[in-house]
């Protein structure tokens, strides 16, 4: 077999972690917070700086994904969260006149859904939803066993679908926790310490998550919904209230082929990257 050697970019707003991938394992991995505040050549420089730390010569080519929009077929990022110089960023075409190989850049919720479905809890999936719930809500969208981006990279935009008086990602990420009070992890602190508010609001959590597994089965149908994210790993405070919700959901047979977990694949999305 084929050996395969890639560099796969996770790039947030927080944090750039940048891996050399062998054959769907990281051999060396580099990571530090992200420049957002600077200029946008700046930040664009210091990913190139980390690329170059693990760059050689049986490197074929580099996946990046970025939290945006994203013109796939030309590498151009648009509006990056949490990176406010970044409005329209060319950055395949930067990078590739840096490196010389082929540069992919496509959405950081379709890098999930990619890593999830060939290295993690999704394998072998041929429909999978792989849901990102953290500081917001986003979506990875696999259709027969291909990712489905959607014209704008857009499609996996579940979060902004109204939903009560706001939208999804208002009750289903950390907003929930901030808009009463608190953290997601401050929460998880004192639900693991035995806190009964703070488990209150996880099943209060787990309601809305539970309704928002709903709509993608109503839109997407899938064998295989795949949470990650932040909020993720507090998954067994939330599930029960989100499997209670869900006992309304009219189409029992759709329930019980069902699969849903929580990824615990290290570094998931820097995998999918590379595979892009």
């Amino acid at each position: 077999m084929e050996t395969t050697v890639r560099i796969g970019v996770d790039l947030g707003g927080t944090n750039v972690r940048v891996g050399r991938v062998r054959d769907g394992r990281i051999e060396s991995l580099e990571a530090e917070p992200c420049r957002s505040d600077r200029p946008e050549e700046e930040v664009v420089a210091h990913i190139a700086s980390l690329i170059g730390r693990v760059m050689t010569p049986e490197v074929t080519h580099i996946g990046i994904g970025v939290p945006s929009v994203v013109d796939a077929e030309r590498g151009i990022v648009y509006n990056v969260v949490g990176i406010p110089s970044w409005r329209e960023v060319h950055l395949k075409e930067l990078l590739e006149a840096r490196f010389g190989i082929p540069v992919r850049v496509d959405n950081d919720c379709n890098c999930f859904a990619l890593g999830v479905c060939r290295y993690g809890e999704a394998g072998g999936a041929r429909d999978a939803v792989c849901v990102a719930l953290g500081t917001g809500v986003g979506a990875g969208v696999v259709i027969g066993g291909e990712l489905y981006r959607g014209r704008n990279t857009g499609a996996g935009e579940i979060g902004s679908i109204p939903y009560l008086d706001r939208d999804y990602e208002y009750y289903c990420s950390s907003r929930f926790f901030v808009g009463r009070g608190t953290t997601g992890r401050e929460a998880a602190e004192r639900a693991a310490a035995g806190d009964e508010e703070a488990l209150a609001l996880w099943r209060e959590f787990g309601g809305h998550v539970g309704r928002l597994v709903e709509l993608i089965l109503y839109a997407y149908d899938p064998e295989t919904i795949v949470f990650g994210g932040s909020i993720a790993q507090a998954f067994d405070f939330y599930r029960e209230a989100m499997y209670a919700t869900l006992k309304e959901f009219p189409y029992d047979k759709t329930l019980e082929r069902l699969r849903i977990c929580r990824t615990q694949t290290e570094h998931v999305g820097l995998l999918g990257a590379s595979a892009l």
